[in-house]
């Protein structure tokens, strides 16, 4: 048992005063709480910014949405704005967990969630992202589970959120508020490669604060959606997932964003694939033509050579079912 203090913060401005270098950001705690009883995670002091920020889905004079920090992934994939004009990302949210974290999880925390890789979460093996320059039990481990695309010798653990490989997709900002001030980064900003330091997982600055995600307006006529792919039905994590917003125009694609999730260390943000539809005619041949350039650059270990070709069987499956005719919403 490790000893911490906890703070309640009334306002964002109060919170990121009471931050410092052994203190963590508490909301629904779905992943952190987790990560403190495994003795992954040790501060020192726990913020909670239940009351320090919105937990509000308001509809911008431009068309777009902003959707605050503290909103509950039940309440944002319920509402009716998100499930009209944002089917990816209902869809998305409704495709992890399980309902009761849903209940508890907000929107500024799933940006913040940590990867289930096994030997992270286990506290004792090697593990460049918990202890930097251990090494990496997974590279020469069970790795089935693990990342093909943007990852290095140091890690290739799974981002493991469906909802933001959805907000990659839909070209989100995120809205950041710290002591310097507050500032806005575009959705891939946000989450960094591992590189030589996979203990450096986003963007943040010390003691900066997600306060709002921004979805842009959907254009007219545009088709979105969110596939995933996983071992069992209820409650597991992506191995290959897609998310695609595409427009036609005519018999053409004029425009579409792809992000994949399951098999990158980051939601992927697939630009080749989006280079090889823009402007083309649909057809089956041309989707295995872009999910091929989705993928071109993965870097499979021998465990988990298999998400290569699964990610590209969801791409395919996603862009038919979006030019065929945009599915539905399930119910909640």
């Amino acid at each position: 048992m490790r000893a911490f203090s906890y703070h309640r913060a009334a306002t964002p401005a109060a919170a990121i005063a009471a931050a410092g270098s052994t203190t963590a950001y508490v909301a629904g705690g779905t992943t952190l709480i987790d990560l403190v009883k495994l003795d992954v995670l040790r501060p020192a002091r726990l913020i909670d910014v239940n009351g320090a920020g919105s937990a509000a889905i308001t509809a911008r004079a431009d068309g777009g949405l902003r959707v605050g920090a503290l909103v509950r992934n039940s309440d944002l994939a319920r509402h009716p704005l998100v499930r009209e004009k944002y089917p990816v990302l209902a869809e998305a949210i409704l495709s992890g967990a399980s309902p009761q974290l849903r209940n508890m999880a907000t929107t500024g925390g799933n940006l913040m969630q940590r990867t289930r890789c096994t030997y992270y979460r286990d506290g004792i093996s090697p593990c460049n992202k918990r202890e930097p320059g251990s090494g990496c039990a997974a590279w020469e481990g069970i790795h089935r589970s693990h990342a093909v695309l943007g990852g290095s010798e140091a890690c290739i653990a799974t981002h493991p959120s469906d909802m933001c490989v959805a907000l990659a997709a839909l070209a989100a900002t995120i809205s950041l508020q710290g002591r310097a001030g507050r500032r806005t980064l575009p959705f891939d900003a946000f989450h960094l490669l591992p590189g030589a330091t996979p203990e450096k997982e986003h963007a943040l600055l010390p003691g900066e604060l997600i306060t709002a995600v921004t979805l842009p307006a959907p254009a007219k006529g545009e088709r979105s959606w969110y596939l995933k792919l996983r071992d069992r039905e209820s409650y597991e994590f992506a191995l290959a997932s897609a998310a695609v917003v595409l427009r036609l125009q005519g018999r053409r694609i004029a425009s579409c964003r792809i992000a994949l999730g399951g098999v990158g260390t980051k939601p992927w943000r697939a630009h080749e694939a989006e280079a090889v539809l823009t402007g083309a005619v649909p057809a089956e041949a041309l989707f295995r033509h872009a999910a091929e350039a989705a993928l071109q650059s993965a870097r499979p270990r021998p465990g988990n050579a298999f998400k290569v070709e699964l990610a590209r069987r969801v791409l395919v499956r996603v862009l038919a079912l979006l030019v065929e005719g945009q599915p539905s919403v399930r119910q909640i």
